[in-house]
């Protein structure tokens, strides 16, 4: 057998850095047509857009597990460690600083004096599939077999301005699309006669405000409607005073043929073919939205189901319900806050805080999950619940826990997801994903799969480059699929 010295005696090595490239000069040029070959693949997947019509039902990249996607979104940063991820370590270390093996550990309030805080909720398993759920979440544990519970979690933001903007736009810079937008952008609506993408809270605005469902650098037409809590959903969807519907159908036809009119020469201003849409579809909720937010053909044990009978749980449980006969209804993408304005933020007093929130958001959660099985929907609907990180197990001013974007807990149910699998690990105390990590990005790529969108063949053209919801990252989480 030659020796490797005799095999590659004919070999020329090259010994400078200008050899080097001269040598391998051919393969650079490989390599960057290679990647111009498949930008202008990635360019050709742009969902084709009729500016008359941006909201037409559009065709998945493949055959969809979900036809809808409901986000109850837990503002201010639910505590996993004291809902889904027991950590018995933290008794044994109760009052004990963190150890320095978990590694360097930065939070906005620093970690200087705080020690390990044990939780004081009891944990049980339940379902046939064991799934660890506390009491405060007591309806949420009857469905466990229904959800798939992902405990490795992690995001880029310490704070909740820019954690709640990724997890709502894949990037905790201000400024990108939403991910109910690129939801509308890519497939646009089953029904014509509603919003695409719509929000409710159930306070004030979430920190950002409405750039957390806006559209960035997109057209506006595919950006979410916020519903109002008391009221019209929708400001100004009621007729005029002294307008009857033939009166008001005239006037809005006649404003929709002076725009295109206008419009003629003018085929490139997107703003002007939005205004027109948004015109046409102003008309069309007026007869429709009223009806799919009118809960009073709902059974009294529908109502009951959802809370709507109790104080703590009303405001939610409208919102839960409204989402379902939304969807029901062809919305593609409903997003529901709880704890709207970060009051799920537990600082001060963790039992105080969450032993507040809790209550108004299981029965109602619970309830949605359980509704949409009984009707069939929850097949094709991927329910995702969530907040934009979670708590530290050590303690902030004796009784409360700061932002804890490093580990995690979120759960999906319906639309295809494996139910009652607990999937990913944090470390002994809860503070760190170390098994199956899940960032953002990867969240979205996988709630994107569901719905039959590849997250990077869904690509809007910007300043010579084609932006994604996930930028530069993601990977669907298969291990989660059923």
């Amino acid at each position: 057998m030659k020796s490797d010295s005799a095999r590659n005696s004919h070999v020329t090595w090259p010994t400078t850095r200008r050899e080097f490239l001269a040598q391998a000069g051919g393969g650079f040029g490989g390599l960057a047509l290679g990647s111009m070959v498949a930008w202008d693949n990635a360019r050709a997947e742009v969902p084709e857009i009729d500016p008359l019509n941006p909201l037409g039902q559009r065709v998945s990249h493949f055959a969809p597990k979900a036809k809808s996607v409901i986000f109850l979104f837990m503002e201010g940063g639910p505590s996993h460690i004291d809902l889904f991820d027991p950590k018995p370590a933290l008794e044994r270390w109760a009052g004990k600083p963190l150890p320095e093996s978990i590694g360097p550990v930065f939070t906005p309030m620093g970690v200087g004096g705080n020690t390990l805080m044990p939780s004081k909720r009891k944990f049980a398993q339940h379902g046939q599939s064991g799934m660890w759920v506390s009491d405060w979440y007591p309806n949420v544990a009857k469905v466990a077999d229904d959800i798939c519970l992902i405990r490795s979690c992690w995001c880029d933001g310490i704070n909740h301005v820019g954690s709640v903007c990724q997890m709502n736009t894949g990037s905790i810079l201000a400024g990108r699309p939403s991910l109910g937008s690129w939801v509308s952008y890519g497939l646009g609506t089953e029904n014509s006669d509603l919003p695409s993408f719509v929000v409710m809270c159930d306070a004030g605005d979430p920190l950002g405000g409405p750039r957390n469902w806006g559209t960035g650098w997109m057209p506006a037409t595919f950006q979410g409607t916020p519903f109002r809590r008391d009221g019209s959903p929708i400001l100004y969807l009621d007729s005029s005073k002294g307008s009857d519907k033939r009166s008001q159908k005239q006037k809005l036809e006649g404003i929709t043929d002076l725009d295109r009119l206008h419009l003629q020469g003018r085929e490139e201003d997107t703003r002007l073919a939005a205004r027109i849409a948004a015109y046409e579809l102003a008309y069309r909720m007026q007869a429709e939205a009223p009806e799919a937010v009118d809960i009073a053909n709902e059974t009294s044990e529908t109502q009951k189901l959802y809370g709507l009978d109790e104080d703590r749980t009303k405001t939610y449980g409208m919102m839960c319900l409204r989402a379902r006969r939304l969807v029901e209804r062809g919305v593609r993408f409903v997003q529901c806050y709880s704890g709207s304005g970060s009051q799920w933020d537990a600082h001060g007093d963790m039992e105080e805080n969450h032993g507040r929130l809790c209550p108004r958001s299981d029965k109602p959660v619970a309830a949605l999950i359980q509704d949409l099985k009984r009707r069939g929907l929850l097949d094709t609907t991927l329910v995702v619940w969530g907040g934009e990180f979670g708590r530290t197990p050590m303690n902030e001013k004796t009784k409360g826990r700061d932002h804890n974007p490093y580990g995690f807990s979120m759960f999906m149910a319906g639309g295809g997801v494996k139910p009652g699998l607990t999937f990913g690990a944090t470390d002994e105390f809860g503070l760190k994903a170390i098994e199956g990590r899940v960032h953002v990005h990867d969240i979205h790529a996988t709630i994107l799969h569901q719905l039959g969108l590849d997250h990077k063949r869904l690509t809007f053209p910007r300043d010579g480059r084609d932006e994604r919801l996930t930028v530069n990252g993601g990977r669907v989480i298969k291990e989660i699929l059923a």
